[in-house]
């Protein structure tokens, strides 16, 4: 169900987690600290619940108008004992590793948000030969220019592996780009936005024994945008972002910049799930079951995306005196209003249900021995703290 890059030659990925708060589920395993936004100023945005990484696909957008869709293509969860960026490592070679599948052969483009933008997810990704990372940094990172080429033999001690320092927020450590781009764009509602782009190639980040960051070079580019017609900063910053990969040659600073804006289309993914699909409402003890209802909102959205060229308009008895949508704008929700004609003109393979008659239930003074109590674990302590706490 994954169309094939026309405008484009490559797959665009998005990487991206989700929590699913679970604070009164006190017998469910394994429950930590997870991210929550709070409206509350002075309030700490957590939770307690469970977190999902979430790998989807980016399908290319043939105009403007067209619908935010995310096709979801693999969803576990973050245990405990592991962090963001290990299950996304996991998925990722899982997906690109399988021949059958396009992405193991074609060139694919990875967009992630500064959470990933370390040195051990980078350097897991830029090992794989048809993989390009693009991921934004925070601005207060510290990079380094390559080396410079030296003729002679080296001499004694260790080689040079970095060369002059370069801080993202200090704009005396800059040298010259390498190229310099800009260009108009429009928003979806409408408003003309001036971007410019500057590009420095071969740079690298300081890595570790474990995660040589030297042998893998990215381009780093600097975003700034400005409103049209005023000349203003829309951001107090700048947008600074990295592309690596082997061949990150292959993309040029405008669809860095237009790939990595097309990964906000994961949130819309997110909480179109939450609120239509049910994804968190899930209400079990369970978390093998917890588990599979994750996968089974992740199916019922592949689905809504497989049907979206079957769709008849139906507004609601208030929109009917609205402006018509775009043509080619359709949505999850409007594909999900008409899901009942769809499926009665498909059909269903299930039989009919019938009675089995009224089970015998539990026998006269059985009991049930009540759940275990299960704690709320932080990160970082060791497994055998875990004890369960009983009443």
């Amino acid at each position: 169900m994954v169309p094939s890059p026309q405008q484009r030659s490559y797959h665009l990925l998005g990487l991206d987690v989700t929590p699913v708060p679970r604070p009164h589920a006190c017998t469910l395993e394994e429950r930590g600290f997870v991210y929550q936004p709070n409206l509350v100023r002075g309030n700490k945005p957590i939770n307690i619940g469970h977190a999902y990484s979430i790998l989807a696909e980016l399908p290319e957008k043939v105009s403007p108008y067209q619908a935010p869709w995310s096709i979801p293509l693999s969803g576990q969860r973050v245990g405990i004992d592991q962090s963001d960026k290990s299950v996304g490592i996991e998925q990722i070679q899982q997906l690109l590793s399988n021949p059958e599948l396009p992405w193991a052969k074609k060139l694919s483009v990875l967009a992630v948000d500064s959470a990933y933008g370390v040195c051990p997810f980078l350097f897991k990704q830029a090992q794989h030969e048809n993989l390009v990372t693009l991921a934004r940094v925070r601005s207060n990172r510290v990079f380094y220019q390559s080396p410079p080429l030296c003729e002679e033999p080296a001499g004694r001690g260790h080689p040079l592996w970095y060369g002059e320092r370069f801080d993202l927020k200090d704009e005396s450590t800059w040298h010259q780009p390498d190229e310099t781009i800009e260009f108009d764009t429009t928003t979806a509602r409408g408003r003309l936005i001036h971007v410019s782009i500057s590009a420095w190639r071969q740079m690298l980040m300081r890595g570790s024994k474990d995660c040589p960051m030297h042998q893998h070079p990215f381009t780093l580019h600097r975003i700034l945008l400005r409103d049209a017609e005023t000349g203003k900063a829309i951001f107090k910053r700048p947008m600074w972002l990295i592309a690596i990969g082997k061949r990150r040659h292959e993309l040029s600073p405008r669809e860095s910049y237009q790939d990595y804006c097309q990964r906000f289309d994961l949130e819309h993914l997110f909480r179109f799930s939450k609120q239509k699909l049910l994804m968190g409402a899930y209400q079990t003890p369970e978390g093998d079951y917890e588990e599979n209802w994750i996968q089974l909102s992740l199916l019922a959205y592949v689905q809504l995306w497989a049907a979206r060229e079957l769709t008849v308009h139906l507004p609601r008895p208030w929109e009917r005196y609205l402006p018509q949508p775009p043509q080619g704008r359709i949505t999850p929700s409007n594909v999900q209003r008409d899901w009942n004609r769809i499926t009665a003109q498909m059909g269903t393979p299930a039989v009919v249900p019938k009675p089995r008659g009224k089970p015998p239930g539990r026998l006269k003074g059985q009991s049930q021995p009540p759940r275990e109590r299960q704690p709320v674990i932080k990160k970082g302590k060791k497994a055998e703290k875990k004890q369960p706490v009983t009443t």
